[in-house]
């Protein structure tokens, strides 16, 4: 596959890996061209710093005024969480930087704004703090002690790390192979920060919806706080992550992750629709069906799957694949550069691959190590993947599927249904065959730690058990 030609910039990525407060670097990164099959590093472990460094700074960032506000957007932040997002934004920078057309430009304004031991520049607010946090008082140095009477001020301009306004590169020659800078640059912490938060923001608003009670093993927010205060939680959180993408400066990735907000309403709505057996359709139509070998049920469950993967993808693996594309396009990386499509690609096959054994694990696992009841999907009347399965091998399921399993006993007889059919073990193989995927679409990156982490990611993703 032809490869775009990268020229280097003077500033060299070995002088920008000294400046520690300038670029936050990844400190076990192999060398590049080094085979991933010589190594398996745990990617958790390989982030391990940056991952908590990331947790601890992200806590800053949800101070509200209000103590409940700030007690309750904190709170699943303090519980242990599988922060498979954060990992899949740092990996697939760690394994991208310094291959796309526009990594020496990324380089140079990362070096431009962190020059002279200036504050961090993602934390500067673009408006006048005493507008932005007006009123605040959890963060005082950046609001004045609030007045009913708000005192017009002479207009200012905001003092920001000088930023380049004009860029030319050196000629190289046009045989020069873009390599990996072995670095991760502060606006993809940053993004993978705001991945996090909108992530920990869906849940608020999934466990009201869903009415659940428990959450990672603990007691959810709304069993905590009540339903009211979580929903507010969720949508503060939204407003904190709103502003932090907005100061990444990068209108591609502030239209994706933005979408991503759409995606999880649209998935939500979706899960709410009822599957029709179609049972008044014409005699045409039922011809048709018998004509082509087809049953009514079977149509039914063919568009029934349809239903649930797109779902899948909207309410789970929208975020990840958009996570991951969004990170490799602050990174540089050029419209019409493969290394884009790598990254969604990925996310989206590793994403759909991580509900399915979620959709498996309610069925398999117990209360204690879910971390929430088990058979919690019939419950709320969703058929997931070994449900329709199940439909396959007992066509009664339909009806059970079509009322949402409302009628007492249902529950306890989808649930027999499902157990009784290879549901469970066909929906693992089909996992199994998204994360296959998932792993076949990184071939084209170069070697690297990173790569092989990421490798590694899609294996963790269908062995885990809760």
């Amino acid at each position: 596959m032809h490869r775009r030609c990268l020229s280097r910039l003077s500033l060299k990525p070995e002088r920008c890996l000294r400046h520690r407060g300038a670029v936050r670097t990844q400190t076990n990164v192999a060398p590049p061209n080094v085979a991933s099959s010589s190594t398996r590093p745990d990617p958790f472990k390989l982030l391990a710093p940056q991952l908590a460094e990331l947790r601890t700074s992200l806590l800053s960032m949800l101070s509200s005024g209000h103590p409940a506000i700030s007690e309750i957007t904190k709170y699943y932040f303090l519980h242990p969480s599988k922060q498979v997002r954060p990992v899949i934004v740092l990996l697939f920078a760690q394994a991208t930087n310094g291959l796309g057309g526009d990594w020496s430009r990324k380089l140079w304004e990362a070096e431009c704004e962190h020059a002279g031991g200036r504050a961090d520049e993602l934390d500067k607010p673009l408006t006048r703090p005493d507008v932005l946090n007006d009123w605040n008082p959890s963060m005082p140095q950046q609001t004045a002690s609030f007045d009913p009477e708000f005192l017009l001020q002479p207009a200012t301009r905001l003092h920001r790390s000088p930023k380049p306004t004009t860029f030319s590169e050196p000629s190289s020659p046009s045989s020069s192979k873009p390599t990996l800078a072995n670095m991760v640059l502060p606006t993809q912490v940053r993004l993978a920060q705001i991945v996090e938060m909108m992530h920990t923001a869906s849940l608020l608003h999934d466990d009201v919806i869903d009415e659940s009670a428990l959450r990672r093993g603990a007691p959810s927010a709304p069993a905590s706080f009540g339903n009211k205060l979580s929903v507010l939680g969720g949508n503060f959180v939204l407003g904190r992550a709103s502003a932090a993408l907005s100061r990444l400066g990068d209108s591609e990735v502030t239209e994706l992750i933005a979408s991503v907000i759409s995606n999880l309403v649209e998935g939500e709505i979706l899960q709410m629709r009822e599957v029709k057996l179609e049972e008044g359709a014409d005699a045409l139509a039922s011809e048709v069906l018998e004509k082509s070998g087809r049953s009514r049920t079977g149509q039914t469950s063919r568009e029934a799957w349809n239903l649930y993967l797109q779902k899948t993808y909207l309410k789970t693996a929208s975020l990840m694949a958009k996570g991951a594309r969004s990170s490799v396009v602050l990174g540089g990386c050029r419209e019409g550069e493969v290394w884009k499509e790598i990254a969604y690609a990925y996310g989206r096959n590793l994403g759909i691959a991580f509900q399915l054994v979620d959709d498996v694990l309610d069925y398999e696992s117990a209360s204690a190590t879910l971390g929430k009841p088990g058979g919690a999907d019939l419950q709320l009347g969703l058929a997931t993947g070994p449900a329709l399965y199940a439909w396959e091998e007992h066509p009664e399921m339909g009806d059970l599927i079509q009322r949402k399993f409302e009628q007492p006993g249902d529950v306890e007889l989808a649930r027999d249904y499902v157990l009784r059919s290879s549901g469970v073990q066909r929906t693992r193989a089909l996992a199994q065959a998204y994360a296959d995927k998932a792993k076949e679409v990184l071939q084209e990156l170069p070697d690297s730690e990173a790569k092989a982490g990421l490798e590694v990611l899609t294996e963790r993703v269908i062995g885990r058990k809760s």
